[in-house]
């Protein structure tokens, strides 16, 4: 009777241990940890060729690094790890010449444009005629 629970326990076990369903649920929760500097494509895409160093820090926030042997390239990295899946990083870097935004680089680019509005209708007046009997005069006029 032993050997039979014995026997019986080991093959559930050997069908649940390919089963990643059940051993989601029985692994500890896990936090997503975020660090560096969330950029995205709206705040790069706000950032114009010949903007200040304090007007890019105004848009894109203080970079993570910026480093003394490189004073024109600012670093912004982000860097993603969910509790459960693989981490993703974003690096986004830019570069000043004479105190000015030259150019960026990196993942996170703006967009060009490529969307574009619809025109917004015209306004339009329009005429309500009186009805048939109504006398043509208006209240307050001879």
């Amino acid at each position: 009777m032993k050997r039979l629970l014995l026997l019986s326990t080991l093959v559930l076990c050997a069908a649940c241990s390919n089963a990643p369903q059940v051993t989601s649920y029985l692994s500890p929760y896990r936090i997503d940890v975020r660090q560096g500097n969330f950029v995205t494509q709206d705040m790069v895409s706000q950032l114009k060729p010949g903007q200040s160093r304090e007007q890019v820090r105004f848009i894109l926030g203080t970079p993570l690094v910026a480093d003394m042997f490189h004073a024109d390239r600012w670093d912004y990295i982000y860097r993603l790890r969910p509790g459960h899946g693989e981490a993703q990083q974003r690096h986004l870097i830019v570069f000043f010449q004479d105190g000015k935004l030259a150019r960026v680089a990196g993942d996170v680019v703006a967009d060009e444009g490529t969307v574009t509005e619809e025109p917004k209708p015209a306004a339009r007046v329009v005429d309500i005629a009186a009805p048939e009997g109504a006398s043509q005069e208006r209240p307050g006029q001879p």
